[in-house]
């Protein structure tokens, strides 16, 4: 992935998910491809599985969830490891999804960029990616930021 290139950028909305709903629950399926560095989002009330590669597991999924205060939060979570790699193949995909989330989550707001038009209070909302995995060190919560620094960063380059 790298660098975040808005022109390699493939957005499709899974009907019946418009640019104006759902709101809870506005789930996002990123894929990319490691040939074209073209980045995949999918936009729906479910996750886009069959975008999924099962075999490499190098997705990153989101969904706009409500926390205990009944704050919105966007919610994801990435597939380290389900206890079928090694130590160091984890250690290694673990590195990868952090150095990587960047372009990632610049994908999934710059590509919904008309929701916040909508919905303006959700460009504030806190970024939380569950790091999915057997082992301890990696299973892990990492703050992000919010949507409204990911595209500050994106209208400056």
């Amino acid at each position: 992935m790298s660098d975040f290139n808005p022109h390699k950028l493939m957005v499709k909305l899974i009907p019946p998910a418009t640019s104006l709903e759902p709101l809870q629950g506005r789930k996002y399926t990123l894929t990319h491809s490691d040939i074209t560095a073209d980045l995949f989002l999918d936009i729906g009330y479910v996750y886009n599985t069959e975008a999924i590669n099962w075999v490499m597991r190098d997705e990153v999924l989101a969904e706009w969830t409500k926390d205990q205060q009944n704050h919105f939060n966007l919610t994801g979570k990435v597939y380290v490891d389900g206890g079928e790699f090694g130590k160091n193949i984890s250690d290694i995909r673990f590195s990868i999804f952090k150095k990587e989330m960047d372009t990632a989550l610049k994908g999934i707001v710059y590509g919904d960029q008309s929701f916040y038009k909508i919905y303006p209070l959700l460009l504030d909302a806190p970024i939380y990616i569950y790091f999915e995995s057997t082992y301890p060190q990696y299973r892990q919560i990492i703050y992000y930021g919010t949507p409204r620094q990911y595209l500050e960063h994106i209208y400056k380059m």
